[in-house]
């Protein structure tokens, strides 16, 4: 198979969705392309601005930070998708988000305005909050004044 081919491919898959430049190879080594045809056509692709890191990063951290999710889960799913940390890190810096009021907000939409009494609740919305990906500091006032630590 030739590196034209493999081009094409990776263009068709990023035609859908941005991806990074670790899924497209994955993605093209699945499909039986020699690893030095990929590497070429990956080559050509960054080359032209059709495949960026960077671009695929800024998409994705938008999109979990719509979704309500933390700093530290969006750190993690970066990384799982080959984004190199300190590019993760940078943008992420770049971003203007408060994630205190973020964890609040998710955790109204989950659990309602009220905030919890119970220590059994709060660990509750405490584990909740950092499966989302948010640090206990984020959230920690806001569940018992700063006081209260699970």
């Amino acid at each position: 198979m030739s590196i034209a081919e493999a081009r094409n491919r990776a263009v068709a898959l990023l035609a859908r969705r941005e991806h990074s430049r670790h899924e497209l190879r994955r993605k093209l080594l699945q499909a039986g392309y020699e690893e030095t045809v990929v590497e070429a056509a990956l080559e050509e692709l960054a080359g032209e601005g059709l495949q960026s890191d960077r671009r695929f990063a800024e998409i994705f951290i938008h999109s979990r930070v719509g979704r309500g999710q933390g700093p530290v889960r969006i750190l993690r799913e970066l990384s799982e998708h080959g984004v190199d940390a300190s590019l993760a890190g940078e943008l992420m810096e770049a971003l203007e988000v408060d994630w205190s009021v973020l964890a609040e907000e998710v955790r109204r939409r989950r659990f309602g305005a009220e905030l919890p009494t119970e220590w059994k609740e709060r660990a509750r919305q405490a584990r909740f909050l950092e499966y989302r990906g948010f640090r206990h500091h984020h959230f920690a006032a806001l569940l018992d004044n700063g006081a209260w630590h699970p």
